[in-house]
């Protein structure tokens, strides 16, 4: 282990030490983020709007365009992986990820996902709309809701935010720092933020587990746990 780390400096690489679970730290965080995002488009939202919502958060692209990058048979495939290790990253609902992987639309490999994408002048995929992807909406969407820019982030970020104390609970990694530092490295978490749990003491321990329970009828993704429970009654925190 240690000669690892020591080459990944090398590299120039900043090496975190994880323990083995379904999709180690990065992708165990990463998906109840995904699967938040398709609950909100079940539940009536625009997936334009979350993108729009979680750049201004500080992200630097939108969960749907993220997953155009990523590619959709990669996620589909990461989704079934991860429900398959936690009950709680189940999906009850359809999923419009799902249709648009039924179609063949995988994101930017096949030109066409949430978005279109054509080569601009230097080769590079530009992001254009795409006509067809309120049709697959419309599949999985029994109505169009309102949701505030609030609303969105709070369901997104909340989700996430509990993976991530879970995994520092389940010892996956060892400190809040690492934590932390692997959401920011690994998969762009607003830097300015700090991380998820950086996040979470901004908001206090105790009003985020107050927003938790306020989304608790969600899922089991955003049940707070027993000892971020304790942490909020003590008035503690993640860093000191």
């Amino acid at each position: 282990m240690a000669t690892t780390v020591a080459y990944a400096k090398k590299l120039g690489k900043t090496p975190i030490v994880v323990n083995n679970c379904p999709g180690f730290l990065v992708n165990r965080v990463l998906f109840p983020y995904f699967g938040a995002f398709a609950q909100l488009i079940h539940d009536g939202a625009d997936f334009r709007q979350i993108d729009k919502a979680m750049e201004r958060f500080g992200w630097p692209m939108g969960p749907a365009y993220l997953m155009d990058v990523v590619g959709i048979d990669t996620g589909v495939h990461a989704q079934g992986v991860m429900a398959a290790g936690f009950e709680r990253m189940q999906q009850s609902f359809p999923n419009v990820i799902e249709k648009l992987f039924e179609a063949g639309d995988l994101g930017q490999k096949t030109g066409k996902g949430f978005y279109l994408y054509k080569a601009d002048k230097k080769g590079k995929p530009k992001k254009l709309p795409n006509p067809d992807i309120d049709r697959y909406i419309s599949e999985v969407q029994p109505e169009q809701c309102p949701f505030t820019d609030e609303q969105i982030i709070n369901r997104m970020m909340v989700a996430m935010c509990l993976e991530v104390v879970r995994c520092l609970e389940d010892k996956i990694v060892e400190t809040a720092v690492e934590a932390d530092m692997g959401l920011a490295l690994g998969i762009g978490f607003p830097p300015f933020r700090g991380g998820a749990l950086r996040y979470i003491d901004s908001i206090g321990v105790g009003d985020f587990v107050d927003l938790a329970d306020s989304l608790i009828d969600l899922g089991d993704l955003y049940e707070p746990t027993e000892k971020l429970r304790e942490l909020a009654k003590t008035g503690g925190s993640f860093y000191q």
